[in-house]
């Protein structure tokens, strides 16, 4: 049946639109966390950080990629991602790869 153009056409519209119906949009970290049933305070603890800063960090309108990175592995994210569209393609930045090039940048 996906040998019919139209057919494979609708089916990938089917697809697309089941992909986005699963997506959820957090407006903000807070909602990340509250996703992850943690308060702030546990944050905090697996950051390493007072509960304040996590407060802080959540109302910030701007932020390092790696602090927010560490923000998501602390609320349980097994893996985290930014997704941009550029001139219809769709990229996806794994935010661990770059966390972990930073680091051994550091080292070296």
């Amino acid at each position: 049946m996906l040998s019919d153009p139209q057919i494979a056409v609708d089916v990938a519209d089917a697809q697309a639109q089941a992909d986005e119906m699963d997506r959820v949009y957090a407006m903000n970290l807070a909602m990340i966390r509250k996703a992850a049933q943690m308060t702030q305070v546990e944050v905090a603890r697996k950051l390493g950080v007072g509960q304040g800063a996590v407060s802080r960090l959540e109302n910030r309108a701007d932020m390092l990629l790696s602090t927010l990175y560490d923000y998501l592995t602390a609320t349980g994210a097994d893996a985290a991602s930014i997704v941009v569209t550029v001139h219809g393609h769709k990229i996806e930045l794994d935010l661990g790869r770059l966390r972990e090039a930073q680091s051994d940048q550091s080292v070296a």
